[in-house]
């Protein structure tokens, strides 16, 4: 079946695409531009309101608005009006209506409530039976129950100072002063020196902190990332609370595809919106050299299913990061995330491993043998060697030299020679 074209007037809507409508509105007499205006109403706020409704007062104003006139003549309606008569009329302490009873449950349900019972053991119920209030406190401490306890109760069971007297369970909470804290000191670090430094590329600045600095110019941001592709001393880089916009952010994402040294980045706290992060993910997969990357506390507190799921494809595909400051909203992109960083910390640790694996067994062979420690039962079978004055052993030659079999070793007796070399 074919859906036939809508049509106005008998004709097709493409007739009228060419029509001028100014010309048409000339040709209208003001009262039939009157009832047009009444059957539209523009969705624009620039308008004012008596031009974006139909509605039309055609009562002359009484004069100019008096506020307090008009609020004592509201309250003087509102006490000549009389109140709606009651059905029932109020008296203290009689219920009006029906009450409310909650209803009663079934067999079933009273059987299943009393069977939910948690069977922690007898271990731990001995343990919970015989703890004091004091121990009760700390549990709940560790356990995160804050709403249990009281500032004073929470700060103690952390500094293990004992509970205050008088602040227990029976105890009356009182509010406490809440403790004066020094705040931070500013940042002064000099944003045009560390610059110099990175275009430099300076072995000693490995860690450049911007943290919480105002006011930096997109100009200085730009320098920064335009010397970061050439630096190869670099490796911490922290821009939290510093004001990154997106077209800054763009830059950085740039930088990060030919960085080959930074290993950590911290960019929280900023104006980046969710597709920005997004390119700055994808950017790590070309340099594969970060390991840690914070971004959360944008602009856009939730990302977004589909910028969520980006996100996870992307450091699913990335095997070199380790640690991921975002927050997620969804569990599966969650628990796909976690999963792989944690796929990626093991290979890591392993990596270590058989590193440290294959040092130790490219030691040379002097260095092992000073290292065996032989048995007294062993050494007590062989004849003690005659004391020989101490000479200093001649360099090591690339060429090694052959080495005498293991029976001539005064440390392993004619009759117990081992038949293979360690």
């Amino acid at each position: 079946m074919t859906t036939q074209a809508a049509k106005l007037y008998g004709k097709d809507l493409s007739v009228y695409d060419d029509l001028d409508v100014d010309t048409l509105l000339s040709q209208l007499s003001p009262e039939e531009i009157s009832l047009l205006a009444k059957e539209v109403d523009p969705d624009d706020n620039l308008l004012p309101p008596s031009q974006r409704c139909s509605y039309e007062c055609e009562k002359e104003p009484t004069g100019p608005l008096d506020r307090k006139k008009l609020i004592e003549h509201i309250n003087k309606q509102a006490l000549e009006t009389p109140d709606r008569p009651e059905a029932k009329p109020f008296v203290a302490g009689v219920i009006r209506g029906k009450k409310w009873e909650p209803p009663e449950q079934s067999e079933k349900e009273r059987e299943a409530d009393e069977q939910i019972a948690i069977d922690m053991g007898d271990e731990y119920e001995h343990a919970l039976n015989d703890a004091t209030q004091e121990e009760i406190i700390d549990l709940a401490a560790i356990l995160g129950f804050h709403s249990m306890m009281n500032q004073d109760q929470y700060h103690a069971s952390l500094l293990n100072k004992g509970q205050p007297i008088g602040l227990g369970w029976d105890g009356v909470t009182k509010a406490t002063q809440p403790k004066a804290y020094p705040a931070e000191p500013p940042n002064l670090t000099d944003i045009d020196k560390t610059i110099r430094q990175v275009q430099e590329d300076d072995h000693t600045l490995t860690d450049l902190n911007w943290n919480n600095i105002k006011n930096i110019s997109d100009e200085k941001f730009e320098s920064l990332f335009e010397a970061l592709p050439e630096n190869t001393h670099l490796e911490v880089l922290n821009l939290t609370n510093v004001g990154l916009t997106d077209r800054v952010a763009l830059k950085l994402a740039e930088a990060l595809e030919r960085n080959q040294t930074l290993r950590v980045l911290n960019m929280e706290t900023n104006f980046v919106s969710p597709p920005v992060i997004v390119k700055i993910v994808k950017a790590l997969l070309k340099s594969r050299t970060i390991e840690e990357l914070r971004a959360a506390n944008q602009r856009s507190q939730v990302l977004g299913n589909k910028i969520e799921m980006e996100i996870t494809q992307l450091v699913e595909a990335n095997p070199s990061l380790l640690r991921l400051g975002l927050h997620l909203e969804y569990n599966d992109a969650r628990h796909r995330v976690a999963s792989h960083l944690q796929r990626n910390i093991d290979r890591r640790r392993r990596e270590i491993q058989e590193v440290r694996c294959a040092a130790t067994i490219r030691l040379p062979r002097a260095s092992l043998k000073q290292n065996i420690e032989v048995p007294e039962s062993i050494s007590s079978l062989s004849p003690s060697p005659s004391p020989q004055p101490l000479t200093p052993e001649p360099p090591m030659s690339e060429t090694p030299e052959p080495v005498a079999p293991l029976s001539s070793d005064p440390s392993y007796p004619a009759d117990e020679t081992p038949s293979e070399p360690i």
